[in-house]
């Protein structure tokens, strides 16, 4: 493994720390890597130690390339220096990314309270967004004005832009309350993206991975608080796809919770969302007409959408007895229909 300290601003001591695992060879079926950007906390007066390396173990142990990055805090804290920090952090993995046999689009960003805000606002508002956020015990709401005053609400930018997320977070935290992660996971909803939440039922702020090395064993820490370090390596391999025979094989989900926020509709797509589409809702009629219902009744498009509107219509094929061709006729003939409230 090759480690490297890299100087991104020296008047405000910003720096970056690598951890580059070996490609190739004894790992022949890893051609590259993805890579983890960690944003320890510390309120925007430090950044914790304990959010930094022994977090960075942890994904290396997984298999990623991971990145620490020691941005702008004290008197260097202002907005927008610590976004500044990341957007050149993030450039700077991007650029080094052949040399470093990185997947310049499968990059993750990590970060804890204060550290969270800011990779909350680096998955809302950077020019240089990550592919997927992990989001600890995140301040992300008006609340973040405690810590630093001039430091943006992320939850009001949550776009279609915005990648797959996974929260964690103590469910009594005294310090970030965890309402932010549930208004934060609101917006993600709102806007079909993907994500993964973890409130635990009780325990304490800043438990980082929540294991002895770290954490003094005390009874108001939940026992299942260290299982978000595997559960959110876990939502990575979803999201960017696992160690194949040959580099990473296919994601398992994909950046919106459904077909709705994509650029031409498709079976994923909602029934209330086809039905809104004339030339849509002429193509699944059919389908649907055919599908069982659970007393027996005929069913009808405009009956489904007023019982299950959140439905897929690929999930509707499963329990149409409509034949296997008319089927993907009508699926064929979604695929041409350009959606129109794209917003890409």
């Amino acid at each position: 493994m090759k480690y490297e300290t890299i100087c991104l601003n020296e008047e405000r001591n910003v720096t970056l720390t690598s951890f580059i695992l070996p490609v190739g060879g004894e790992f022949r079926n890893i051609p590259a890597r993805p890579a983890i950007l960690i944003l320890p906390g510390g309120g925007y007066g430090m950044c914790s130690e304990r959010e930094a390396e022994p977090v960075a173990m942890s994904y290396l142990a997984a298999g990623y390339d991971a990145f620490i990055l020691r941005y702008s805090v004290r008197e260097h804290r202002k907005w927008p220096n610590p976004l500044d920090d990341y957007e050149q952090a993030m450039s700077y993995i991007r650029e080094h990314a052949k040399k470093w046999h990185i997947l310049p689009d499968k990059i993750a960003v990590i970060g804890f309270s204060a550290g969270g805000h800011l990779a909350a606002a680096a998955a809302t508002m950077a020019k240089n967004r990550p592919n997927a956020a992990v989001l600890g015990y995140a301040v992300v709401t008006e609340d973040v004005i405690g810590c630093n005053d001039t430091a943006p609400d992320t939850v009001g930018e949550v776009d279609l832009q915005t990648p797959p997320c996974f929260l964690f977070h103590a469910r009594c935290d005294g310090t970030v309350p965890v309402e932010n992660s549930l208004r934060f996971m609101t917006a993600l909803a709102q806007k079909g993206i993907t994500f993964e939440s973890h409130i635990y039922g009780f325990g304490p702020h800043g438990f980082s991975k929540g294991d002895s090395s770290l954490e003094v064993p005390r009874k108001d820490l939940c026992s299942r608080i260290p299982n978000w370090v595997a559960d959110s390596i876990g939502f990575l391999k979803d999201v960017f796809g696992d160690f194949g025979p040959d580099g990473l094989d296919e994601p398992r989900c994909s950046h919106f919770i459904n077909g709705n926020f994509e650029p031409m509709l498709s079976g994923e797509c909602t029934l209330i969302k086809l039905s809104a589409i004339p030339e849509a809702a002429q193509a699944i009629r059919g389908v649907v007409s055919k599908a069982m219902t659970f007393d027996g009744s005929k069913a009808t498009l405009e009956g489904m959408v007023s019982q299950f509107p959140h439905m897929m219509f690929c999930d509707i094929c499963g329990f149409s007895l409509a034949s296997a061709e008319e089927k993907q006729a009508a699926l064929d003939t979604l695929a041409q229909i350009p959606n129109p409230d794209y917003e890409g």
